[in-house]
């Protein structure tokens, strides 16, 4: 059993931990000289899941910002040639995201540098550790198997 104290080591560690992950990322982003600010990143990454080019609107509530927010990571990334806005063919008035080859390729370097982080920040820990903790992350991401909470 857990006792609040512990619950609130266990939160600050993982908060501390959270604040190195990206420290680190930012670091290995700024040292590909790629030109992508984290939020950018996240952007260009929430694009790439995309079945087909979202609107503006279907973006920031994917990522949970308000438009505003999305607007002014668009521009940047548009500025810089890695994504476009484009007319949705079915709609003229609507314009929707889209990447472009710049952005596939810095797609490409920005999992390339979050792979190089995630090598850092695990290294001190055994493959068997790495099991495990993998098994945990899932279990907190996931939350608990239906079973354990009567569904």
């Amino acid at each position: 059993m857990t006792t609040p104290d512990s619950d609130g080591l266990l939160a600050e560690q993982l908060l501390r931990l959270t604040r190195r992950v990206h420290r680190i990322q930012k670091h290995h982003l700024e040292r590909r000289g790629l030109g992508v600010t984290p939020a950018q990143s996240r952007l260009l990454r929430t694009l790439a899941h995309c079945d087909s080019p979202p609107r503006m609107a279907d973006l920031a509530a994917r990522l949970e910002v308000v438009p505003r927010a999305v607007t002014t990571l668009v521009d940047g990334l548009e500025a810089s040639g890695k994504v476009r806005r484009v007319p949705d063919p079915a709609n003229r008035r609507v314009i929707r995201i889209e990447v472009t080859d710049d952005g596939h390729k810095a797609l490409r370097e920005l999992r390339a540098a979050r792979r190089s982080a995630a090598e850092e920040i695990l290294a001190p820990l055994t493959n068997e550790q790495r099991a495990v903790l993998g098994g945990l992350l899932d279990t907190l991401v996931d939350g608990p198997p239906a079973h354990l909470h009567g569904v």
